[in-house]
């Protein structure tokens, strides 16, 4: 037998029974498939709202971002000015020490000048003392200095190297300085009586006493003051010569023509030529 039966409906068609039945009553309620219809415009309505809620809620988190990026950097301004007032504050409070330390200053630099006038006074007190107030080494150094003018017939220059010398008198500088200063003493009379000493006991000649009464190892007297003494002096030059080469003879054995020139060499004894002539010739007279 053939089945009468309609076939199954496949998935997703509409079902037949919903269908709309001909000839029912107008003014019959409108079938449920209907509503369903209502029902998607819902849902899409209010996808739609969802949608524009989104947007919104989208624009104000970008304001508040923005807001709060300009809330940053004002912060940051308004952190950052009163760094700038800190740091103003130190150079307004540095003047006052800078000028303290300027007044300080000249009032430092002008400790030395008060004692300057100190120093230079020391030297007012190596000068030569008053009279009534000589320190008794001055004393001591003038009664030495007279004392080699008199009995030793020194020159000014010879007593003052005595007074001083390490191996002399061992006064000091200041000391024979004063002395020298106040001796009295007639310096062209002590070269007379040097000369007179030496031609007497050292037979020397008028030449020879010159240089020894001049010279810096000797007595060191001025020129003037020798030159006085063998102008002065009176002396026989011939037997001064005489008497030397006799001396020559006796104690070097020294032949006539040795003793000639050794008496009238400028490194001997510096007599004239005739004056060692006749010496020689007198020899054993």
């Amino acid at each position: 037998m053939n089945s009468t039966l309609p076939p199954s409906p496949e998935p997703g068609a509409p079902d037949p029974s919903s269908a709309p039945q001909f000839g029912m009553p107008a003014g019959a309620p409108a079938p449920a498939p209907q509503k369903k219809k209502r029902g998607k415009w819902f849902i899409a309505g209010g996808c739609g709202c969802l949608a524009i809620i989104a947007l919104v809620v989208a624009s104000c988190s970008a304001i508040v971002m923005n807001g709060s990026d300009d809330g940053e950097d004002t912060s940051t301004t308004t952190d950052s000015a009163p760094a700038a007032v800190e740091e103003e504050a130190p150079a307004e409070e540095a003047a006052p020490e800078e000028a303290a330390i300027e007044e300080e200053v000249p009032a430092e630099e002008e400790a030395p000048a008060e004692e300057a006038p100190a120093e230079e006074e020391a030297p007012a007190e190596e000068e030569a003392p008053a009279e009534g107030d000589v320190p008794a080494e001055y004393t001591s150094a003038l009664n030495s200095a007279e004392s080699y003018s008199e009995m030793l017939h020194m020159s000014k220059q010879g007593i003052f190297d005595q007074l001083t010398s390490e191996y002399g008198d061992q006064f000091s500088e200041e000391a024979a300085q004063y002395a020298v200063d106040n001796l009295e003493a007639d310096w062209n009379d002590n070269a007379l009586k040097s000369a007179e000493s030496y031609s007497e006991t050292l037979h020397m000649s008028k030449q020879g006493i010159y240089d020894q009464l001049t010279s810096e190892y000797g007595e060191q007297f001025t020129e003037e003051q020798a030159q006085y003494a063998i102008d002065t002096i009176v002396a026989d030059w011939n037997q001064n010569a005489l008497e030397s080469a006799k001396s020559y003879r006796d104690t070097m054995d020294m032949s006539p023509e040795a003793i000639r020139d050794q008496l009238s060499s400028e490194y001997g004894d510096q007599f004239t030529q005739e004056e060692a002539d006749y010496a020689v010739e007198n020899l054993d007279g």
